[in-house]
């Protein structure tokens, strides 16, 4: 069973990482790549376009126009944005993070949610382990790109954490979860250290909460990262792991 479902994630990521190649991502009606080259967008955002493949991404996680997401730790917006494009005006992202974030953090993110792509952005400044409000659920679709690890030095009840996002998502809804990779055995020892996590850890605590693992994609992987070093003072690319998980 087990060796099953490995393989049929295996051709979900290859479905998906090859209809992005083509134009088209995940969700038939859009074009990811046409999407990601908006000339609306920031040069800053290209720039950052280029370490994280965005119609990778947004291709694997399938987003699409008319979906309920969630965004957790969107930080200062750059997938919220990419997000909220791909879900049009049809469609609603909430936009979570910690209430004790930054300025510095929350003042770039206030300056992007002035452009019209945020239009359908709801901002959600709380808990982790509490991050969508009452009477929000039936969720399509919940994407945690790169800042899960910060949870594990937070004040975080990660299990608490995600029991919430499972119940929020409708069944057949989807969890996408991106992270910097740690070295085997390392747990979450160098989440704060390091900014990295062990992958295998993580999927153990996302599955206990009931999720179904998917499908895993390898487009941000890179073997030659020896994942000792701080991952924004790299001494090679970043080894990071992509990981889908659905709702039964």
């Amino acid at each position: 069973m087990k060796a099953e479902l490995l393989f049929r994630g295996a051709v979900l990521a290859c479905t998906a990482l090859l209809a992005a190649c083509a134009g088209m991502g995940g969700n038939g009606s859009i074009d990811y790549r046409a999407l990601v080259a908006s000339p609306d967008r920031s040069e800053a955002d290209r720039q950052t376009d280029q370490r994280r493949k965005p119609e990778l991404l947004l291709a694997f996680a399938g987003v699409g126009p008319g979906m309920k997401v969630l965004d957790m730790g969107a930080g200062g917006g750059y997938s919220t944005e990419l997000l909220a494009r791909a879900a049009g005006p049809g469609g609603i992202v909430y936009a979570q993070d910690s209430a004790a974030l930054p300025d510095r953090v929350k003042e770039r993110f206030d300056e992007r949610a002035r452009r019209p792509a945020m239009r359908n952005v709801v901002r959600i400044l709380g808990d982790y382990d509490n991050p969508v409000p009452a009477g929000v659920r039936d969720l399509d679709l919940i994407v945690f790109f790169f800042a899960y690890h910060d949870t594990a030095f937070m004040d975080v009840d990660r299990a608490k954490m995600n029991r919430a996002m499972f119940e929020a998502l409708k069944p057949g809804g989807v969890l996408v979860i991106a992270d910097h990779s740690a070295q085997p055995g390392a747990g979450v020892s160098v989440a704060k250290s390091l900014h990295r996590i062990e992958e295998s850890v993580l999927r153990r605590e996302v599955e206990a909460a009931g999720f179904r693992f998917a499908a895993e994609a390898d487009f941000l992987r890179n073997p030659n990262d020896a994942r000792d070093a701080i991952v924004f003072r790299p001494k090679a690319p970043v080894d990071e792991f992509v990981l889908r998980f659905v709702r039964p």
